[in-house]
């Protein structure tokens, strides 16, 4: 059985023996959650709305804090109960203490940082594990994209045009385990997810980069 397939049964598990309402999140968000240990302390960066802070909150008893940019976010985060502030990532993560969480989450936003490396960096003094989710621009219908067609690409993953997209640093797979390797950041899980949502592998290598649309990887200091 899949991550995914294991955590959806989990999921539909408990709502039917009325362990807890069932909740309906991303893909990625659902492979986040697998890899994160019950009752552990978890920063939550860049959370949006709280759906994952939430999830793991209810379904897996944990330690949640949240820093989000947008008031808004952090306004529908607080309305859930959840414990999330208004802060910049990029400015803020200096400030935290070594090891204070046991994982640092970053769900779809590293392209959009100004300085990646850095924050990759941060996120694994500050936790004992990181885990990061983006969408991969090597995808071969990216490639496709570009090949045919010679501009941006707009992907359901990607769904901005050039002009107005808030994502600067757009990578793919290979680039990233390359920014791990140059961070002195140790990979300790990836997943790969096709485009229908589906887990199509556990690690990183041979066609990774080629099919899969998203990627989340489990990462810890070197």
């Amino acid at each position: 059985m899949s991550p995914l397939d294991d955590t959806s049964s989990r999921i539909a598990d408990s709502a039917r023996n009325g362990a807890g309402r069932p909740r309906d999140i991303r893909v990625d968000l659902r492979l986040i959650a697998d890899m994160v240990d019950p009752g552990s302390r978890v920063l939550d960066v860049g959370c949006g709305d709280g759906a994952l802070l939430d999830f793991l909150t209810h379904e897996k008893g944990v330690d949640g804090r949240g820093i989000e940019l947008s008031m808004d976010g952090v306004h529908r985060c607080v309305k859930q109960g959840l414990s999330v502030i208004q802060g910049d990532a990029e400015a803020d993560l200096k400030d935290y203490p070594a090891d204070a969480f046991d994982y640092v989450i970053l769900g779809q936003t590293l392209q959009a940082m100004r300085e990646p490396k850095r924050v990759l960096e941060h996120m694994v003094r500050i936790g004992r594990h990181a885990i990061v989710s983006f969408p991969n621009f090597g995808y071969w219908r990216i490639r496709f994209q570009l090949l045919v067609h010679g501009r941006m690409p707009v992907t359901e993953q990607l769904g901005y045009q050039w002009w107005e997209t808030p994502n600067i640093h757009l990578c793919t797979i290979a680039d990233f385990v390359e920014l791990c390797r140059v961070a002195g950041v140790t990979i300790e899980r990836g997943v790969i997810v096709n485009r229908a949502g589906r887990v199509t592998g556990s690690g990183y290598g041979g066609l990774t980069n080629l099919l899969g649309e998203q990627a989340v990887f489990l990462l810890r200091r070197g």
